[in-house]
């Protein structure tokens, strides 16, 4: 899905009026507008400000935005407005009562004498809208927030306000629902459906009924308002019911072929892995490890303490702590350095044990066979997903509508 810069164009466009914005400049490629109050708080991201705006009841100072729609028609716009301006200039120059430019150190040298950058509530802020980019995005964001619920009248005729008897509302529930079939392949509906709450009602093209009536959420003068029969829970639920049987009709032939490209995904994973997972790989045997972890269990407690098999010295140090003592004594026999590897070597001979190299390879073996079965049933979780048909349903926006 996407949407063409005339698109992105109309729905900004949309948006901001709708919100009060004053529109200053406008073209096919671009629109400057200065933000409202409302839209302002929505896109600027400026909480401190408004805060200090809503605690001191100072004049709020909106922001002022270029928004780009289509850049490559709008740099073209550009450069032909400033090929004109260059045109011109000379003749402007050579006219009466013009006056010359002013000839600058920085003039001489690099030409024209780019201007500062404007700062202050003057500044206009320049920015390309395009499907896909972070603007637009905020924008759907904003009017998703604020449009998704509301609360609209009909607005009567002037004749109706002169009247002596008011006219009477009737209310009805709206609601947009989006509907996406998924697969490996994706495809969206919108549903807008409205019920009565007086009569219950439905109406499956309820957007065209609203099409043709002014609404505004204001009240009318002259104009009465109904109680609904019908509490929101119960019209919810029987809009909901509505759209599963109409769902239920519709043709599912392609929720069959995903399946059956699902069992075919499945299948290539399910060869590709029993044949990895089916290669030999070392034997490990069980009595050999557990008496390998004992003597690890074992190693660790002569690190933790003295052994009560090794006899104590005469000072009443163990044999390890007399290896720390050694190199004091032959301190007049050996360097320093001969000495320190010396005891290392010692050191590690008596704590450290033997270690079995066809053990490790095997433990290694063990723990890359249960990594590649832990990847194996990722890639299944995966495929499923991505491949599995299914029909999710989202009620995106909602409102209350009163009717004549």
């Amino acid at each position: 899905m996407t949407m063409s810069p005339h698109e992105v164009q109309a729905y900004v466009l949309t948006y901001l009026e709708t919100l009060d914005c004053q529109i200053m400049e406008r073209s096919p490629a671009h629109v400057t507008v200065k933000l409202s109050p409302e839209a302002d708080k929505a896109l600027t991201n400026r909480p401190y400000y408004w805060g200090f705006v809503e605690r001191t009841g100072a004049p709020a100072e909106t922001m002022s935005f270029t928004f780009v729609f289509d850049p490559d028609a709008y740099q073209q716009a550009l450069e032909a407005a400033e090929a004109k301006a260059a045109q011109s200039a000379p003749t402007a120059g050579t006219s009466p009562g013009t006056e010359a430019p002013k000839d600058t150190i920085l003039g001489r040298y690099f030409g024209i004498v780019p201007s500062l950058p404007q700062l202050g509530p003057g500044r206009i802020l320049k920015e390309d809208v395009v499907y896909g980019s972070r603007r637009l995005q905020q924008i759907f964001n904003a009017a998703r927030e604020g449009g998704a619920y509301v609360n609209l009248f009909e607005q009567a005729a002037k004749r109706q306000l002169r009247a002596t008897a008011p006219a009477v509302y009737e209310p009805w529930l709206g609601v947009c629902f989006k509907v996406e079939f998924a697969c490996d392949l994706k495809r969206e509906e919108l549903h807008f459906i409205g019920i009565s709450l007086r009569t219950g009602e439905i109406i499956e093209k309820f957007g065209s009924k609203l099409n043709k009536r002014d609404l505004s959420p204001r009240l009318a003068e002259n104009m009465h308002v109904q109680t609904a029969k019908i509490s929101l829970t119960d019209a919810g639920a029987a809009l909901e019911s509505h759209l599963t049987n109409r769902l239920l009709k519709l043709d599912y032939s392609w929720a069959e072929k995903a399946k059956e490209r699902l069992d075919l995904e499945l299948a290539v994973v399910d060869t590709y892995y029993e044949a990895v997972l089916r290669e030999d790989t070392p034997e490990v045997d069980a009595d050999r490890l557990s008496d390998s972890s004992r003597e690890d269990k074992a190693s660790d407690k002569e690190e933790a303490g003295p052994s009560p098999h090794i006899p104590p010295s005469r000072s009443g140090t163990s044999r390890i702590q007399n290896v720390h003592l050694q190199p004091i004594e032959l301190t007049g026999v050996m360097s320093g350095s001969d000495v320190e590897l010396a005891a290392e070597s010692a050191v590690q001979a008596e704590i450290e044990p033997d270690t079995d190299p066809e053990q490790d390879k095997a433990r290694q073996a063990v723990m890359d066979r249960e990594a590649m079965k832990l990847q194996y049933e990722t890639r299944r979780t995966e495929m499923i997903w991505q491949y599995e048909p299914k029909v999710k349903v989202t009620a995106i926006s909602s409102g209350m509508f009163h009717l004549r």
